[in-house]
């Protein structure tokens, strides 16, 4: 490539980034790059098909595949072969499953996981030499955009952090002063408990036990007579998926719904709420997404959503959504390169996903989003937003050296 020709698209890249448009980057084709000889490209998909969160990993796939079909089902004028591998929520097979796709399958970028701690596993793999591009969908462990981040690796969901400390204030504005928090002992459990813990306390409650159940346990009773032992005045807590439906049924089953009000970061209820029927009502949490988000991009997303799968859509699949417009803006700037890592990478970093159905949000300097988390309730199976619990917030990112 000529140092003009390379100049000229940087320049291009740069307003690309700048603009997050996809218009602009339609006609721009790098020298070294023949769109019309190109393979597929190959997306390499880690995520839960069986299991407690096997929910999780469809959603977010069904939604990807939807926002790349809706741009017809190219990535800049390339088809797209999807290689997708059910993580099966195990750690141990993390390293085997993430080679798998970088080095037989070659794929051109790798999408996953769920499971902070297969999170951290492929974190590990893929930053610290010259892998694909990560796009992290939904684990929140802390340390992706922490101690283990790196130049190629991206998240469009969540640090655990983020949607957890804002709940802690929920509860002391509510007037609470003593909470226990219960969650799966693993990284998403207890990172999101120390967040609203830590924000409870700064509010001026006090957290007086917090209650780890091994991952995945869903046997629960034993603990539920230990919190109404306690008698605190509310319980912060985090399950997700299968898990989520049996602990909120169970709650309510041991009558501490009425007597003890129940928060949590919104995976508590997101999803399965309508499967936690009555048990669920009431229930406040703390998310980026609601179901009745007043824009345009989320009405839209859910009629499609709906029509396309026959259920409704959830944070995972905004965050699958929001992946796929990712991948298409950054592919789109230039012109299809999967080569051209560099300035995917930096295109990245520039990204704002303007029309993302959780309201527009914007990449940070560790690669995770900078966004709303919205406080809701469960009424009539739907989590509604009451309000915004932390207007951009964004994570701490302790720990990160990049750039």
């Amino acid at each position: 490539m000529t140092k003009k020709s390379e100049n000229s698209r940087r320049h291009f890249i740069a307003g690309a980034a700048a603009t997050a448009g996809l218009a602009a980057a339609g006609s721009f084709v790098p020298t070294r790059f023949a769109i019309g000889a190109a393979a597929p490209v190959k997306v390499g998909i880690l995520l839960p098909y069986s299991g407690t969160y096997a929910m999780l990993g469809n959603s977010i796939t069904n939604a990807l595949k939807m926002r790349i079909d809706q741009a017809g089902g190219k990535l800049a004028g390339r088809a797209v072969e999807y290689v997708a591998l059910d993580s099966e929520m195990s750690v141990p097979k993390a390293p085997t499953n993430t080679n798998k796709l970088i080095k037989k399958e070659r794929v051109d970028f790798l999408v996953g996981p769920v499971h902070s701690g297969i999170a951290a596993a492929m974190a590990k793999i893929v930053g610290p030499r010259n892998a694909p591009i990560m796009i992290v969908p939904n684990a929140g462990h802390n340390g992706i955009t922490g101690s283990l981040c790196a130049s190629n690796i991206f998240r469009t969901s969540f640090s655990n952090w983020q949607p957890a400390f804002p709940g802690g204030k929920v509860m002391a504005d509510d007037g609470h002063k003593t909470c226990v928090t219960i969650a799966w002992k693993y990284g998403a459990g207890i990172q999101m408990m120390a967040a609203g813990k830590e924000n409870f306390e700064k509010h001026g409650g006090k957290v007086v036990k917090d209650i780890q159940v091994p991952f995945p346990k869903v046997e629960f009773q034993a603990f539920l007579s230990e919190i109404a032992s306690i008698k605190p005045d509310a319980v912060f807590s985090f399950f997700s998926g299968g898990g989520a439906v049996k602990f909120v049924k169970d709650y309510a089953a041991a009558g501490l719904k009425d007597s003890i009000p129940l928060y949590g970061p919104g995976f508590l209820t997101e999803g399965v709420s309508k499967a936690q029927g009555a048990a669920a009502e009431g229930i406040k949490t703390t998310l980026h997404y609601a179901a009745n988000l007043d824009n345009d991009a989320n009405r839209k997303f859910r009629a499609d959503y709906e029509k396309a799968y026959g259920t409704s859509a959830n944070v995972f699949s905004v965050q699958g959504f929001d992946t796929g417009s990712l991948l298409l803006q950054a592919m789109a700037a230039v012109g299809g390169d999967t080569g051209a890592t560099k300035d995917l990478i930096s295109v990245m970093e520039g990204a704002t996903i303007a029309d993302s159905p959780r309201g527009a949000w914007k990449m940070s300097k560790a690669h995770n989003p900078i966004q709303d988390i919205y406080l809701r309730r469960v009424k009539s199976g739907e989590n509604l937003v009451l309000g915004v619990a932390a207007k951009d917030l964004e994570d701490p990112a302790t720990g990160c050296s990049m750039g």
